[in-house]
Parts: structure tokens; C-alpha cells; sequence
């Protein structure tokens, strides 16, 4: 990793047009709208293994991509399985892919199975609860 990566973090957190993180919600109570613990990652691909790694389900969470002055939910169908499981790598990418394809929905953008992915510089390990 180079001196500037180090200090400045990875090139894609400064496009504006790419969530900066992403976060996973959960109610600490069923029913409780107010309380929640809260899951990051850099990446949804990160986010999302690390749920499946704590072993928490889809259907506990609701999922957000964050940006500089706005957090904007996510649809979690693009990140499950038909059996209602997370999807993995490169099955979440080309998922959420062809989803922006269709869309252009920006909180979707830079998600690739082959090519150049947006988020290759990024720190892919997931954090919480906070």
C-alpha cells in the first residue's frame, strides 16, 4: 500500500457518485423503530459477507449506502438468493450490475462481475455492532 493510499484512503471514496460506505440497520428490539445496532463496510459485497459470517439474516436488516450528506436505502433483493440467502461474490456484483444497467439508479453504480470494479481499492472487512 502506498504512502498517499495510507494517508488519504482509497481513490474511490473521493467520487461523489459512489457510496462512501455502506451500513447495515438492525432492530435491537423487534418492533423497536428507534433502537438499532448498526454494521459497516466499504464495499456491499464486504457488508454483506460479513452479515452472513455473524449470521444475520435478510430479513433482520435493511441496508443503506451512505454518502457525504444522505444516506439512501438499499433494495436487499439484489443482494439474496431466490432462497432468500446472501448472495456472494461475483454473484452479488453482477446482480447489482444489471440492476444499475436497467436503472441507473446512482446507489447501485460501480458494481461489476468482469471488468473494472469501482470498489477494488477499497477495504472489503466488515465492522460492528455499534
Amino acid at each position: 500500500m502506498g504512502f498517499v493510499k495510507r494517508i488519504l484512503g482509497p481513490k474511490s471514496k473521493y467520487d461523489r457518485s459512489l457510496p462512501y460506505t455502506y451500513m447495515a440497520r438492525i432492530p435491537m428490539i423487534e418492533g423497536d423503530n428507534e433502537l438499532y445496532a448498526h454494521y459497516f463496510a466499504d464495499t456491499i459485497c464486504g457488508l454483506v459477507e460479513y452479515l452472513d459470517e455473524k449470521k444475520i439474516y435478510p430479513s433482520e436488516v435493511d441496508l443503506f449506502g451512505l454518502y457525504l450528506k444522505t444516506e439512501i436505502p438499499l433494495d436487499k433483493s439484489y443482494c439474496i438468493s431466490k432462497e432468500g440467502k446472501w448472495l456472494t461474490r461475483p454473484y452479488i456484483c453482477r446482480s447489482l450490475e444489471e440492476h444499475y444497467k436497467g436503472t441507473l439508479e446512482e446507489q447501485y453504480k460501480g458494481h461489476v462481475e468482469v471488468g473494472e470494479c469501482s470498489f477494488d481499492d477499497r477495504d472489503r472487512s466488515g465492522e460492528g455492532p455499534f
